[in-house]
């Protein structure tokens, strides 16, 4: 038979205490108690417990002091703080310490119910058939050092509640190691929820986030709960959070330090249990020095940091990845996958890769096509010249475009703009086919040259968003 669940509560306040285990009994779990950071101590020594919760202020230290040594002498324990309310900087400081999460006073039960209960999955997990295996489904390909730093990271962070800002270039695989953090740890059953911050027009942006009610404004039909509510139980990724606007930074930052939303129209905040990890290529320190994302805000997604390494700097992992990118694309194509000879191999070692793993993708993608036989050659790998001089920026021309790397002109000497060379027709193939073709290649240029930044290149096309969206669903090139 196997034993309840135990935990630990440790606070002064006699109350306070019996509120708590009263309610942790009627989850069906055991609890016991201390008063101070000493006897916390001695009961941690001596006894099995599956989640800490502490309060801040105690008789003979911090709780603060309490997380850390659970951090060094316990390790595998989870550990919530209680927290005055609003003190938002003694969460945070826990957090950065190890702690799992934390609850503000006056305690919230359903708040505290959830906690415990996400506390307690984890414990599952760790000791779960498949604890220390990678879970199943996507995986992060690649045996160098950076990517093993990497890996551990993630599995650490996965024990945690804390928010998690996932920062690098496009196309490095930042969703990946995203839904990597959901799938690691106690909320892998729960939704997985990413939002392109950058993708929701402005006007909606609120209303899609945290739900509506019903005549709040024209169109509002019915009631609908947002993507924030949606992801109860589960995570939250805001993919590009640097294109939130500056109201909605706001209300993003209540939802991190309050775990409540308000839905537009609505008067009452319902409580919501998600985890927040977000992400942007942006740079958001020097956004921030520019007062266009707020620093409250920027510290609170900042708790943990993880940096997903470019391409070029893990140019070991470039045959790992080749392989299997070939392999997927195979079955797709329901082909055998063929293989790089070392000609081709060179040369994508001596290509910086601007667009990362993204841009890889699409490189081996247009040579499997190209590719006679079993090989890919050398010939079959084309690559832009663009991206030899990718770490120099480039000056904007008055219409978005990337200017000409070459000193101004004057009347004396006009400039000789090269235009790119037609699409040669092909007298036997239907209209239709050759007009879209050309619409994949310009698309497929005005993507690399942009980085794969979807407005910007809807820019350089001179067509809106939305349209660009459509032509790229329409024309296959996802």
């Amino acid at each position: 038979m196997s034993l309840k669940p135990c935990v630990l509560v440790v606070d002064d306040e006699p109350d306070l205490v019996e509120l708590v285990c009263l309610t942790l009994n009627r989850m069906n779990l055991d609890t016991q108690s201390a008063g101070d950071i000493a006897g916390a101590r001695a009961l941690l020594r001596s006894g099995r417990f599956d989640l800490c919760l502490t309060d801040m202020r105690l008789p003979d230290g911090d709780g603060l002091d309490l997380v850390a040594w659970i951090q060094e002498n316990r390790p595998n324990l989870p550990v919530a703080v209680i927290t005055a309310h609003g003190n938002v900087e003694a969460a945070v400081r826990s957090l950065k310490l190890g702690a799992f999460d934390f609850v503000s006073k006056p305690l919230d039960l359903g708040v505290l119910r959830k906690l415990v209960a996400t506390a307690v999955r984890l414990g599952a997990v760790d000791s779960g058939p498949a604890s220390g295996a990678a879970p199943r489904g996507p995986m992060l390909i690649g045996g160098s050092a950076v990517m093993q730093s990497l890996r551990d990271m993630i599995n650490r962070v996965a024990r945690s509640q804390a928010p998690v800002y996932v920062s690098g270039e496009s196309g490095v695989g930042k969703e990946l190691v995203a839904r990597l953090v959901h799938l690691s740890g106690p909320r892998r059953e729960g939704p997985f929820v990413p939002v392109n911050c950058g993708a929701i027009p402005g006007e909606l942006m609120e209303s899609e986030l945290f739900g509506h009610k019903r005549g709040s404004f024209t169109g509002a039909h019915a009631d609908r709960i947002g993507l924030v509510q949606s992801a109860e139980g589960g995570t939250l990724f805001l993919d590009e959070v640097a294109d939130l606007p500056l109201h909605l930074q706001v209300k993003l930052l209540r939802v991190i330090q309050e775990k409540t939303i308000r839905r537009v129209g609505d008067s009452a905040e319902t409580a919501v249990d998600v985890r927040i990890v977000s992400a942007t290529h942006k740079n958001l320190v020097e956004l921030v020095e520019k007062g266009k994302f707020r620093e409250d805000l920027y510290y609170r997604i900042n708790v943990i940091e993880l940096r997903v390494p470019p391409l070029r700097e893990r140019l070991d992992d470039l045959q790992d990845l080749s392989d299997a990118i070939l392999r997927r694309l195979g079955l797709r194509m329901q082909r055998d996958a063929p293989r790089l000879d070392e000609g081709a191999m060179e040369r994508l070692r001596g290509y910086p890769f601007p667009g990362n793993v993204r841009e890889l993708e699409n490189i081996l993608e247009r040579a499997l096509t190209l590719c006679d036989g079993e090989t890919i050659s050398a010939m079959d790998v084309q690559l832009r010249e663009l991206a030899q001089r990718h770490d120099t920026p480039q000056p904007r021309a008055p219409g978005g475009g990337q200017a000409p790397a070459t000193p101004p002109a004057t009347s004396a000497d006009p400039v000789d703009v090269p235009q790119p060379s037609p699409a040669p027709v092909d007298a036997g193939s239907p209209l239709g086919n050759q007009i879209e073709e050309l619409e994949r290649t310009a698309i497929l240029r005005a993507l690399e040259q942009t980085r794969y930044n979807r407005t910007a290149a809807a820019k350089l096309l001179g067509m809106t968003f939305r349209a660009l969206r459509y032509r790229i669903k329409k024309l296959g090139i996802e």
